[in-house]
């Protein structure tokens, strides 16, 4: 996964409260919106505008060839020289599906034929959606970026369990394998406490 992402520790993903207005620079106060709203909300007391924190949304692939699953071996913190599958945040201007070919390419140099949209995970703790897609792999030839020390192919008794970076991804991974043994692709909605 792309530098600062998916599967961070809940205090190492703390945001900062919003202290001032990012229109005007005045201090913000917090409270309950006038429109009915049911959270506390960062509202500039000058222009009133109301700023809102939402979910961060990570994007992926579970890149495949027959039996065996690509990951990459991460280069970056957190979790520096463990397996994760490519992902990363979703940059502005782009769809789920390009954001997520986009890290493929870019931590793994990976040659793919997107697929269908595979699984979602709710991480609640850390504000962020994390949602994967199924992609076919066009070569075994990989020109992994400067976030991944290795991109390799693992069947699925090869795939270094105990070195996975993030709990989205080895979730992901059990579910990929349970399809492929079964023989059809499936959606997985899941909530990661």
């Amino acid at each position: 996964m792309a530098g600062s992402h998916g599967g961070y520790t809940a205090e190492y993903m703390q945001r900062k409260p919003i202290k001032h207005c990012r229109d005007c620079g005045t201090a913000v106060t917090y409270r309950l919106p006038d429109d009915g709203d049911t959270r506390e909300r960062a509202i500039c007391p000058a222009c009133g505008v109301i700023h809102y924190v939402n979910p961060l949304i990570v994007v992926g692939t579970v890149p495949y060839m027959g039996d065996r699953v690509l990951l990459c071996k991460r280069n970056i913190e957190p979790r520096f020289g463990m397996w994760t599958l490519p992902a990363g945040f979703m940059e502005m201007g782009e769809t789920v599906a390009q954001g997520a070919a986009r890290e493929t390419d870019e931590e793994a140099g990976a040659q793919i034929e997107m697929g269908q949209f595979f699984s979602t995970m709710s991480v609640t703790r850390v504000g962020q959606v994390h949602v994967f897609y199924l992609a076919k792999l066009l070569s075994d030839q990989f020109s992994p970026g400067y976030e991944t020390i290795e991109a390799k192919l693992f069947s699925e008794a090869e795939i270094p369990w105990d070195e996975i970076a993030f709990t989205t991804v080895r979730e992901t991974l059990k579910r990929f394998f349970s399809d492929l043994r079964r023989g059809s692709w499936g959606f997985h909605d899941i909530d990661i406490a």
